[in-house]
């Protein structure tokens, strides 16, 4: 009898119930953001955010389970992986808001998503130029763009704010920090693998004397709240927000096919072209049923990836599960007010772990490059240098046209970009040959011993 791939194992529905709320507790946050800072910024109020919030939560139930599960052969890339909104499309969104209305929104993301299922198989046939020296690049970039994430979530957002910077809350980020690091290095078995979870259980302990707790939203919450199709009316196609949208498409694309590299690279599964034309779908999926329901675009979520890394917990069941008690979050907004009340800096102190393991991936996954080769080595640091950029200077890109800045303000974008195009051209093409044999020291003249026989190594004649 063969063995399934570990990816492919069932476990106990404990364990696989277990897993699976540890995953949705270390993307919720992440998850509900998104439609909070696009809320605010189109002017919504809280009820209608709070129904933003509910179709946010049942679209990335259903991609989860379609990535993780499969679609016949339509969608899934049948792999443990957590989608969710994606921060790409909301700059692009708000000004879209801005100018052409709600309606408009979710139109040209309808229009956007239809257009990236049609063109996923083109683009996973460019796989193979997603070798170790980019998808590695990439993934270094990813993990340190995201630590910044989650210092956010322990000191605060807003300098100006009383509790910002608190030492309270980077004590208990600290405590939840090391809970993470000493089950996970010193726990056996299983105990090992709910690090995570058994480490945000105590924040939320430890949360309670310290008040952080704040239960309010719970009781204001309704019991069900299925999200209704075009809540805002029947949808608009302006042809420049069009435009936007399928260009945020393809950049959702790019991070999704690293990210898709990327569990392959963990878990040992090596991915075809079909699987990842399959994953791509799910996301154009993805954004046709946000525009009918009103939510966002999902992608891979990276903090999940890591968490997949560091729990060594392979099974795409496991994400199944997850993606099924999204949608039971997205229908019932009771139960997602009760995970929305764990406190951020509990969030962010085991995010530190999570991010941080992906950028070690990043850096493991590029010793499969030929680090010796100062091009390689070139394109590396160049494409990390160029990604980090818009991460560590805010605002840089700010006076460039709103259009540009949808690619230009994503750092994972960039980076992705930049490795893609620079490996293409020098490894690809002559000038690579050219830049090499250009890079490489002068012949040194064969000095052959004289007393060895002819074709026979001196050191053992």
């Amino acid at each position: 009898m063969t063995t399934p791939h570990p990816v492919d194992a069932r476990l106990p529905w404990q364990r696989l119930l277990v897993f699976g709320i540890q995953h949705v507790l270390i993307m919720y946050t992440g998850c509900v953001t998104v439609p909070l800072v696009f809320g605010a910024a189109a002017g919504l109020d809280k009820s209608t955010v709070g129904l933003l919030i509910s179709a946010d939560l049942l679209v990335a139930g259903i991609i989860t389970v379609v990535q993780s599960l499969g679609l016949g052969r339509f969608a899934g890339a049948r792999l443990p992986l957590i989608t969710g909104a994606t921060f790409v499309a909301m700059s692009p969104m708000i000004l879209i808001a801005k100018e052409y209305g709600l309606q408009a929104v979710y139109g040209s993301m309808l229009v956007g998503g239809v257009i990236g299922i049609a063109l996923a198989w083109p683009f996973a046939s460019i796989v193979r130029f997603f070798p170790p020296l980019v998808s590695g690049t990439v993934l270094t970039v990813v993990g340190i763009s995201l630590i910044g994430v989650a210092g956010g979530l322990i000191v605060g957002s807003d300098p100006k704010a009383a509790t910002f910077g608190s030492p309270s809350h980077i004590a208990l980020a600290a405590a939840v920090l090391v809970i993470a690091l000493v089950f996970t290095v010193l726990g056996r078995g299983v105990w090992s693998q709910l690090g995570i979870l058994i480490a945000l259980v105590a924040g939320v302990l430890i949360s309670i004397p310290m008040g952080l707790i704040k239960l309010d939203g719970v009781s204001k919450a309704a019991w069900l709240g299925a999200p209704h199709p075009f809540h805002f009316g029947a949808p608009q196609f302006p042809i420049a927000a069009v435009v936007a949208m399928s260009i945020v498409m393809a950049v959702v694309f790019a991070e999704s096919t690293a990210s898709m590299l990327a569990i392959g690279e963990i878990t040992g599964k090596k991915l075809e072209r079909a699987d990842i034309a399959r994953g791509l779908v799910g996301d154009g999926l993805s954004a046709v049923l946000a525009g009918v329901f009103n939510s966002f675009i999902d992608t891979v979520f990276n903090q999940n990836v890591g968490a997949v890394a560091q729990t060594r917990v392979f099974s795409r069941y496991v994400t199944a599960v997850s993606g099924a008690i999204l949608v039971v979050l997205g229908i019932v907004p009771r139960f997602g007010a009760i995970v929305a009340a764990v406190p951020k800096p509990v969030v962010g102190g085991v995010g530190l772990v999570l991010f941080a393991t992906i950028a070690v991936i990043g850096v493991d996954t590029l010793r499969k490059a030929d680090l010796s080769d100062r091009v390689n080595l070139s394109i590396i640091a160049v494409s990390i240098g160029v990604g980090l950029v818009p991460v560590l200077t805010k605002g840089m890109f700010d006076k460039f046209p709103s259009s540009a800045q949808i690619l230009l303000n994503s750092g994972i974008s960039l980076a992705a970009a930049t490795a893609f195009a620079l490996n293409l051209l020098f490894n690809h093409t002559k000038l690579g040959e050219i830049a090499r044999a250009a890079t490489q020291s002068p012949a040194t003249p064969e000095v052959r011993d004289p007393v060895a026989p002819e074709g026979q190594d001196p050191v053992t004649a």
